[in-house]
């Protein structure tokens, strides 16, 4: 199984679960929902995340993924983006993300890289 990854505000995840599918606003805004790779998050997490609360981390098998995954260039790294609305049935785990006191993120020990 190969795992992909995607941060969201805890309100927009129990959202997602009353209405039976996620939609970021990635997918109004740019066509796609960002996710990472293992290797990816923490990037990703300190970059577009620092000091925001409230947060959780999705894992999703990407064979369970019904829209279209498409591995895009960004900062020079290739990207998972899914086109589409996201299909709970995907998201195998879902873990409370929180920065340190410094407003930064580290690896959760719950993800294998």
């Amino acid at each position: 199984m190969n795992t992909i990854f995607h941060i969201t505000k805890r309100q927009q995840w129990e959202q997602a679960k009353n209405l039976g599918v996620y939609h970021a606003d990635s997918l109004d805004s740019e066509g796609f929902i960002h996710t990472s790779k293992p290797t990816q998050i923490i990037k990703v997490a300190n970059r577009f995340f620092a000091h925001q609360t409230e947060l959780v981390l999705l894992f999703m098998a990407s064979d369970q993924v019904k829209p279209e995954i498409r591995y895009e260039e960004a900062d020079g790294e290739l990207f998972p983006h899914i086109y589409g609305e996201l299909n709970l049935d995907a998201v195998y785990q879902v873990i409370d993300f929180e920065p340190g006191e410094d407003g930064l993120f580290e690896l959760p020990p719950e993800v294998v890289i």
